[in-house]
C-alpha cells in the first residue's frame, strides 16, 4: 500500500468530517468575491489603461455583506462580523452536508482542494501588498507639513506608518517577505515554508494594526486565515519532529493527473506568475517612479518645497501681529514638492480617521499627508498658472472639500513668496511667507517615489 492509498482509505471521525465540511464551506465563501465592484473591475479592463489599480483590486479584497458605523466597527472586533455571518451560514451548511453524506471515509481529495485554494489566494492576496512596500508606496516618505506638525497632534495609526515611512529600505525589505511568500505559496513543495513566512508577517500585522488602530487588521487577518489553513496540514508532522524529535515522513495526497490536467495546472500557474509578478511588476515599476500612489501626482511650483514662516499678515489691509490663539492670522505655511499647500490656523479640522488609503486618482481624493492630522493645519491641493502667477487651490481637509482660493503669487527672492487674494470670508488678504532654513532631523531618503 502506498502512503497515498493509506492517506485516501483512512478513516476520519464523525467530528473531523463535520468541521471540515464547516471549514471548507467557510473558506469556500470567504474567497469568492461577492462584490460587484470586483467584477466591474474585471470587465473593464483595457490594455491601454490597464495599471495597478487593476490589479490590486484582485489582491484586497475580503467579504462585506454588512458595516457596523461605530469604532469598533472600523477598527475592532465588530468589524469581523461578517465573518461571523459566514460562519453560520457554513455550519448551518456543513450539518445540512452532514445528512446527506453519511458513508464517506473522510475528505483527502477536498482537503488537497482547500489547500490549493487556500494556497492561491492567500499567495496572490500578499503579492499586491508586497509589491506597495517593495516600491515604498504604501507608507510614504513623511511630508514637510507632518514634520512640522506637533508629535500630540498625530494619531497612534499615523505615527505607526510613519515611523515605516520613514525608513523606506526597511519597508522595501519587508515587501520582499511578503513577496517571497507569496512567490512560495505558489508551488505546493515550498508552501509550507510560504505559509510559515506569510503567517509570522501577517499574525504581526494584525497585532500592531489592533496596537495603533490600523485599517488593514480585517484583511491581514483574512490573509493570516488562509495561511492557517496550509500551515495545519503539517503541523502533525512538524510536532512529531520538532517537539518529539522522532524520525517524521510526512505524508502528501496529490490527485493522480491526467495529462489534460497537467497542462490546466500548468496554465494556471503560468497566467498567475505572467499577471501577479510580471505584470505587476512592471506596472508598480512604473507606478514608483511618475505616481505615488497615496501622495498627489502632480508636481508643485517649482523651488517652492519647504517651510515657510508667516512673518506679515493682513486682514483688508490691516496688520495682524502673531499670536499662536487668534483664530484669523496664519501660524506657519508649508510647500510640498508634490501641489500640496498647507498651512497652520488655532481653528480645530475634522481628523480624517480612515487612513489615506484606496487607489484614488486625482489628487484632491489622495488624502494619506492629512489623514491622522489634527492641530488645525489645512491642506490644499493647488494648480498653478505660471504665466499669470495665481495659485488655484481647493482645500482637502473633511467636510471643507468645496471651498476654493485663488491667490496671487510673487517671488520675491530666492526664500520669500507674497500671497494675496481673498479668504475664505471674502476678505482681503496679504501674507509675507518667508523660507525657514531650518533642518528636519530625519534626514532626507535615497529612496522615495514619484517624480517632482
Amino acid at each position: 500500500m502506498t502512503k497515498f492509498d493509506q492517506i485516501t482509505v483512512e478513516r476520519w471521525t464523525t467530528w473531523q468530517k463535520i468541521a471540515f465540511r464547516i471549514t471548507f464551506l467557510f473558506f469556500v465563501i470567504m474567497a469568492i468575491p461577492w462584490n460587484g465592484f470586483w467584477y466591474d473591475n474585471i470587465f473593464s479592463l483595457r490594455l491601454k489603461t490597464l495599471e495597478y489599480r487593476n490589479l490590486h483590486v484582485f489582491c484586497e479584497y475580503t467579504p462585506k455583506f454588512i458595516e457596523i458605523k461605530t469604532e469598533s466597527g472600523h477598527w475592532g472586533i465588530a468589524s469581523y462580523v461578517n465573518w461571523a455571518i459566514i460562519l453560520l451560514i457554513a455550519a448551518l451548511g456543513g450539518l445540512v452536508w452532514t445528512f446527506f453524506d453519511r458513508k464517506r471515509q473522510n475528505f483527502a481529495v477536498l482537503s488537497y482542494w482547500l489547500r490549493t485554494l487556500a494556497r492561491y489566494r492567500a499567495g496572490v492576496g500578499i503579492l499586491g501588498y508586497g509589491f506597495t512596500k517593495l516600491f515604498p508606496t504604501q507608507m510614504p516618505y513623511p511630508s514637510i507639513g507632518i514634520l512640522h506638525t506637533d508629535f500630540i497632534n498625530l494619531t497612534p495609526q499615523k505615527i505607526f506608518w510613519l515611523s515605516v515611512g520613514s525608513v523606506p529600505w526597511y519597508e522595501s525589505f519587508t515587501g520582499f517577505l511578503e513577496l517571497l511568500a507569496g512567490v512560495l505559496l505558489q508551488f505546493r513543495k515550498t508552501s509550507l515554508y510560504g505559509s510559515i513566512l506569510l503567517v509570522a508577517a501577517l499574525g504581526d500585522i494584525v497585532f500592531v494594526n489592533f496596537a495603533y488602530d490600523g485599517e488593514v487588521h480585517l484583511f491581514s487577518t483574512y490573509l493570516a486565515l488562509f495561511g492557517l489553513v496550509v500551515l495545519a496540514y503539517d503541523v502533525p508532522a512538524l510536532y512529531n519532529l520538532l517537539i518529539r524529535e522522532r524520525y517524521t515522513v510526512p505524508l502528501h495526497y496529490y490527485p493522480a493527473w491526467s495529462k489534460s490536467w497537467r497542462i490546466t495546472r500548468l496554465g494556471i500557474k503560468f497566467i498567475t506568475f505572467a499577471v501577479f509578478i510580471g505584470l505587476f511588476t512592471f506596472l508598480m515599476y512604473q507606478n514608483f517612479r511618475y505616481d505615488a500612489y497615496k501622495l498627489p501626482h502632480n508636481k508643485g511650483l517649482a523651488q517652492t518645497s519647504g517651510f515657510y514662516n508667516v512673518t506679515e499678515f493682513r486682514v483688508n489691509n490691516k496688520i495682524i501681529p502673531y499670536s499662536p490663539l487668534d483664530t484669523v492670522r496664519w501660524q506657519d505655511a508649508t510647500f510640498e514638492k508634490w501641489a500640496t499647500f498647507t498651512f497652520k490656523l488655532n481653528k480645530p479640522v475634522q481628523i480624517d480617521i480612515l487612513g489615506g488609503g484606496g487607489r484614488p486618482k486625482k489628487d484632491i481624493d489622495r488624502r494619506f499627508e492629512m489623514a491622522g492630522v489634527a492641530g488645525g493645519r489645512r491642506f490644499f491641493t493647488y494648480h498653478a498658472d505660471t504665466v499669470n502667477h495665481i495659485l488655484y487651490l481647493q482645500n482637502k481637509n473633511i467636510p471643507d472639500t468645496a471651498q476654493k482660493l485663488v491667490f496671487h503669487y510673487i517671488r520675491a527672492g530666492a526664500s520669500r513668496v507674497i500671497l494675496t487674494g481673498t479668504n475664505e470670508n471674502r476678505d482681503s488678504v496679504y501674507m509675507v511667507l518667508d523660507r525657514s532654513n531650518k533642518k528636519s532631523v530625519l534626514p532626507e531618503s535615497t529612496l522615495q517615489a514619484g517624480n517632482y
